[in-house]
């Protein structure tokens, strides 16, 4: 076996075994620590208020960055991990959470904890959990669907613990050093990161091979007198190089031609608007109709320890033969029942009442949450699916930073938390209508257009893009031309 076999074997050895499931076990711990830590900020809700004497929407700009920075650092992580790999951006974003908690236990106002605990807690915990994912696919080449779907499950764990930790500590010691304990514990993925050392696939070298004769160096006579001149490329403009740059992260151009890219693009981000809301409104509109405090924290544990159990059962449910190629259907059809289910919750504050609403939110959330970059890569091509998903959760995260605000306003403006609930039954409800609603227009349009083709072959017409053979056609006995897809 030559060098580089060997080299090849040894990297390969910890793909799908070994080292991968280590890999795996620091990633479920990541998701836990950063996608499920924004689910504990309901539970600081009125202590934040109370200390700061700040309006409802004032208090709902903290969780709102943190969450829309989360999503918004997508491009900058992507170059972050490019630059410098999975495992020293998930440790820079470990110290970077850790950071914003440590010093937003020392805040004097609310906009201070804006800036610490949101944007700095948030764009680290968009490090760490983006580039864990990232390296799950070096990881893992055969097993890769299961290791996904093991890793998601991280965010359910942490959206059951979060909240009852949260109001034990916050029980025990107050919001600052409440804060401050957060700031370790978030510092473990700085472990976890530790971990995840690189995997760098080895390609072995093709045998050296000359097809051409060599150039003459520059300057060289030729044997009839003349010199030899090389042309030299001439540098990129700068404006080339930022364009190529947008569209390697941010996919514009896709947005304004694929149709169904865009419509799950507006009405995804129409949907988050609705959809953060009873993360974060929720234990407050218990407390405020006299729900204990940790009874009421126990509610988004609920949500969270169903999610456990239903998000991976709802991602083999979508993989079904049945729903291939109908996943936005069902995507939208558990979109319509999660806005439905918030009447629940808003016409009784009664525990028992809250207890059966988070049972019917957690189950469509699950289905939400397993299928949401699964319809994605079913309506974009894969070689675009990155840069798809770098714009879409920019364009999601605006809606993300705007909703609980607005919210927070209309709580400040009628006195009652149930507005919150029509609100966001109102966001749900119109964005899966919207979506289902213009995928099947979508749909009725290409068949239509595909039955118009079959039944009049094209005829070229004047003015229409053509393309012209240039070269001369091949003989009967000449092999088959091989034929490239590639769209679908």
């Amino acid at each position: 076996m030559s060098k580089e076999e060997e080299a090849a074997a040894r990297i390969s050895k910890d793909q799908d075994r070994g080292w991968a499931w280590v890999v795996l076990v620091a990633t479920v711990i990541v998701q836990g620590l950063t996608l499920g830590f924004p689910s504990c900020t309901g539970v600081f809700f009125k202590d934040l208020q109370h200390d700061f004497q700040a309006s409802n929407s004032q208090t709902s700009w903290f969780p709102s960055i943190m969450t829309a920075v989360l999503h918004a650092g997508g491009p900058l992580c992507s170059i972050l991990v490019e630059r410098f790999g999975c495992r020293t951006t998930v440790m820079l974003g470990g110290l970077l959470s850790g950071v914003g908690m440590v010093a937003s236990a020392f805040s004097k106002s609310i906009s201070h904890l804006y800036i610490t605990a949101g944007f700095i807690t948030g764009l680290g915990s968009c490090f760490s959990f983006q580039a864990g994912v990232t390296v799950l696919g070096y990881y893992f080449i055969r097993r890769r669907a299961l290791a996904n779907a093991l890793a998601s499950t991280g965010v359910s764990i942490g959206l059951t613990l979060w909240p009852l930790f949260s109001q034990y500590m916050l029980d025990e010691m107050g919001w600052r050093n409440t804060f401050l304990i957060f700031g370790g514990v978030l510092l473990n993925c700085c472990v976890c990161g530790a971990v995840m050392r690189p995997v760098v696939p080895v390609q072995l070298p093709a045998p050296p091979s000359k097809p051409y004769p060599e150039q003459p160096p520059e300057g060289a006579y030729l044997s009839n007198g003349n010199t030899v001149h090389h042309e030299k490329e001439l540098p990129r403009p700068r404006c080339a190089a930022c364009i190529q740059t947008l569209q390697k992260y941010l996919a514009f151009d896709v947005f304004c031609k694929n149709k169904g890219y865009q419509i799950y693009t507006i009405g995804v981000s129409w949907m988050v608007m609705g959809f953060v809301l009873p993360l974060i409104y929720l234990v407050p509109y218990a407390i405020f109709n006299g729900v204990p405090e940790r009874k009421a924290a126990l509610l988004i544990s609920i949500i969270g320890f169903i999610n456990i159990f239903m998000r991976p059962m709802a991602g083999l449910l979508s993989g079904l033969n049945v729903f291939t190629g109908r996943r936005i259907y069902l995507f939208s059809l558990a979109v319509l029942l999660n806005g439905l289910s918030n009447l629940i919750c808003a016409i009784s504050a009664d525990y028992t009442v809250l207890v059966f609403y988070c049972l019917v939110y957690s189950v469509s959330m699950s289905v939400i949450g397993a299928l949401l970059f699964q319809v994605l890569m079913d309506v974009v091509e894969m070689d675009r699916f990155s840069s798809a998903l770098g714009l879409f959760t920019i364009l999601e995260s605006v809606t993300i930073l705007i909703g609980p605000p607005l919210a927070g306003l209309l709580v400040d403006i009628t006195g009652h938390y149930s507005y919150v609930f029509y609100a966001s039954t109102f966001f749900m409800v119109t964005s899966a209508l919207f979506m289902g609603f213009s995928f099947c227009t979508m749909k009725a349009k290409n068949k239509l257009k595909e039955t118009q083709k079959l039944l009049s072959p094209e005829v070229p017409s004047r003015g229409k893009y053509m393309e012209v053979p240039t070269e001369q056609r091949p003989n009967r006995n000449d092999p088959p031309a091989v034929i490239y897809i590639t769209s679908i």
